[in-house]
């Protein structure tokens, strides 16, 4: 008898539900978090939607968010979620937490072409060699699928930035003032795309312009282009520190609403220059993730490796 299992991508702002049954997805079911007062209150109303006579055989949850013993807590909202929690309250004999770009790692071997765009040359991939993603969102999230069947989580958004110029080194020295470590994450993610923002205007001696992230994506082109360029640089060191000769794929929640402002700018130059080491980079494919639901087919294709 085929088991069911419940699938989640959970941000810190929507929730999005599947059923995995058979090698089968249900359609797609997206909530917003602000409606509940916690997660399992989510999944209980999704579940009750769904008419199942009894309550699914497993769950995988995919989170944005460091994954320890199980659980995490949830960015910019607080809730802490646990696979025993969803167990207790919820009825579901097991239940698996990972990270969210743990779940697009596994995802990244089952992506098409049409789930794809070039950031760059179009490159042949070492289908060998590990593939590597990455993307900023509310964080900055790392990870890599190493062939045939292995995935490699991280935390490497927390990494320390490096500056590739005056003008990067400080913005660094600024922000470094202000909060003591500067993380890749500091900068490469939403809050960090307004960090960088209101760093170049103090900069400049100007007010700070207190623009969101949306208003500066679509409104302030120079701190984008720089936020791409340096975006690519720390793509570079992500290629170089897994080997990820299979490609660097590129996901989160900003990029997939910029795709010609990334292509337009130095993500790619900046990708590729590293010294001694730029050829071994120019021959690494950088991809953009468009598919919406990635991490869902990447808890999907973890699912079958059981």
């Amino acid at each position: 008898m085929d088991q069911t299992l419940l699938l989640a991508d959970i941000g810190g702002t929507n929730a999005r539900f599947t059923l995995l049954r058979g090698g089968a997805t249900t359609p797609l079911v997206a909530m917003r978090l602000d409606d509940f007062t916690s997660i399992e209150a989510a999944i209980a109303r999704y579940l009750g939607a769904q008419s199942l006579a009894t309550p699914p055989d497993g769950a995988l949850l995919a989170v944005a968010g460091p994954v320890q013993g199980n659980s995490v807590t949830l960015t910019n909202r607080g809730w802490r979620l646990g696979g025993a929690g969803i167990t207790a309250t919820l009825g579901i004999p097991r239940a698996r937490v990972l990270n969210d770009f743990e779940a697009l790692a596994w995802a990244l071997p089952a992506l098409a072409p049409a789930d794809l765009v070039a950031i760059g040359p179009a490159l042949p991939a070492d289908p060998n060699a590990p593939l590597a993603v990455l993307g900023p969102g509310t964080g900055l999230g790392v990870g890599a699928f190493l062939p045939p069947n292995r995935v490699l989580p991280g935390e490497g958004g927390h990494a320390s930035l490096a500056a590739d110029d005056d003008q990067e080194a400080a913005v660094i020295a600024l922000l470094r003032r202000r909060h003591g470590h500067v993380s890749a994450e500091r900068i490469l993610s939403g809050p960090g795309l307004v960090a960088l923002h209101e760093a170049l205007a103090e900069l400049r001696g100007q007010p700070a312009p207190g623009l969101t992230a949306a208003e500066i994506t679509a409104g302030a082109p120079a701190t984008l282009a720089l936020f791409c360029a340096m975006l690519g640089s720390f793509a570079g060191n992500v290629a170089l520190t897994y080997g990820a000769r299979g490609g660097v794929f590129l996901g989160g929640g900003i990029l997939p609403r910029i795709p010609a402002a990334l292509a337009a700018s130095a993500f790619r130059a900046r990708f590729e220059a590293k010294g001694r080491l730029s050829p071994y980079l120019a021959a690494i494919p950088t991809w953009l993730i468009t598919r919406p639901d990635a991490a869902l087919v990447g808890l999907a294709n973890l699912a079958a490796q059981d």
